[in-house]
Formats: structure tokens, sequence, C-alpha cells
């Protein structure tokens, strides 16, 4: 059945993305890095990621899979193809669309609380209203008691909770992450994924995740992409079809997460 099923969702990324409009859409999209060699990072990369869907991106080091994320971002120019996010052409950064690294980006000098207001503030948003705003996230983190904590204070985990408190304190619509729980051991990593998870059921923006985890990318998609090595392309477009709201306890032991897990295993060629 699984096997089956991984034929079906094998991608026509050309027919996908030429779909009905979605809330990230990318058509042919290339991307090459001049030099005496010039690179080719992307080629033809077309993808729909529908309004609240959760998906992920897996593929080989260095197939652009961040690059692709940055292109989305407006962060980054590409050469030719459509890029659309809420039907629009993306030419440059978008208040729309939120970033999380793998690296925090908080200022070292200012707090916890001081960093989550910190965007609403450039962009000159109601102080009152940030304030209220950043409590609640604080709450909903699980930050409460951290809040005048500077960032090296905070253990690895609690820094990232609260980078994703700063983006989700300006609202925006799309959130794009690369790599969050990268650099995180594997037991706060699987705590983070439970938490990224039961804030996205919360709020329910469209996510756009780049990992390297294929367990991270099952237990938390809706749908997963997979690249092929550079230059990167969208081979495989796979819908995870586990049951939501998602806990570990109810997931973890299902036997279609472990398909999902070896299918997509033999697929990048783990084994």
């Amino acid at each position: 059945m699984m096997g089956h099923m991984m034929n079906l969702d094998k991608l026509n990324p050309q027919a996908t993305a030429a779909a009905a409009g979605g809330a990230i859409v990318v058509r042919n999209v290339l991307k090459r890095f001049p030099g005496k060699q010039a690179v080719n990072a992307l080629e033809e990369v077309s993808l729909n990621i529908r309004e609240r869907e959760f998906v992920s991106i897996l593929g080989p080091s260095g197939c652009g899979k961040s690059t692709l994320l940055r292109i989305v971002a407006g962060l980054v120019p590409h050469n030719s193809g459509d890029v659309l996010v809420n039907g629009k052409p993306v030419t440059k950064p978008s208040p729309e669309i939120g970033v999380v690294f793998q690296t925090s980006n908080m200022l070292p000098w200012l707090t916890v609380e001081k960093n989550m207001q910190l965007g609403a503030q450039l962009r000159k948003l109601p102080a009152a209203e940030t304030e209220a705003k950043v409590r609640d996230l604080i709450k909903m983190l699980g930050l409460s008691g951290f809040e005048n904590n500077h960032p090296h204070e905070l253990s690895g985990g609690m820094r990232q909770r609260a980078s994703i408190g700063q983006i989700l304190a300006l609202d925006p619509s799309i959130m794009l992450m690369d790599e969050p729980f990268g650099a995180l051991d594997a037991l706060t990593r699987d705590l983070l994924n439970v938490e990224l998870l039961r804030i996205w059921q919360e709020r329910m923006q469209t996510v756009l995740l780049v990992t390297h985890s294929i367990q991270e990318a099952v237990f938390l998609s809706d749908r997963v992409l997979v690249m092929s090595a550079r230059p990167g392309r969208i081979i495989h477009d796979i819908k995870i079809d586990l049951p939501r709201p998602r806990l570990p306890e109810n997931i973890k032991g299902n036997p279609r997460y472990g398909q999902y897990i070896a299918e997509i295993s033999k697929i990048m060629g783990v084994y």
C-alpha cells in the first residue's frame, strides 16, 4: 500500500505548481551562482503550498534547500521563474513572511522580552499591543520567569523558542524555518518538535520547514517534498496521512509513521 502511494505521489513539478494558487507558489525557478565555473544550485523548481499547510523539504546536503527558502523569503534573488507569496511576486522581504534560522538572532544585550518586542518596534507597531502580545507569547512558549534573562542565560532550546517568539510577535501569515533545531541535542529537538506542532495547531500559519531529519519531517508535516542532488529539483511530493492533533505517544507507535520513514529513507538512498 505505501509503495503504491509513493508512486502516485511522485511529483510532476510543473503540473503541481501550475494548479490553483496557494500561499506559496514557485514555478520553474532557476538559481545560478556566478563565478569562473558557474553553478546551477536550483533548476526547474516548482511547488505549491496551500494556506495553513505545514510542508517540509528534505534533500542531500548542498541540494539548494536553504537557497530555495531564502528565495521565497525575498533574501536571495533567482535568475528565472516565478515566486509568488499570497498571490504577489516576491522581490524583497515582506512583513507577511517570518524566517527562523538555525542560530538565534537575538541581540545579546537585550532581555528575552525586549528581543521579542524589537521587530514590532522597528516596524512602529502599537507599543501597548506589542507588549501584551509578547506577554502572551512568553507564556505560550514556556518562557515565563525568563523574560528578563539575556540570551546567554538561556539553554539552546529556550533560545530557539524565543527566536520563534520574535517572529510570532510580528503575526506573519507564513513562517519559513531553516533547520531551526539542527544544532540541538536529540531530546531537546524532539521536545521542540512537539512545541512547534502545538504552536502551529493554535495559530495555523503556513509553514515551510527545511530539515535533514526524516523523522522530524514526517512527524510535523502535511506533505514532505524531496529534492534531488544539485542542481536541486523537487522529485517527490509525499502526502503524510497521519491524524491531527499529533502527539508522540499517538503517532510514533503508529505503523504508518514507520512506513513513511522507511519509504522516504529508501527514496533518499539512506538504505
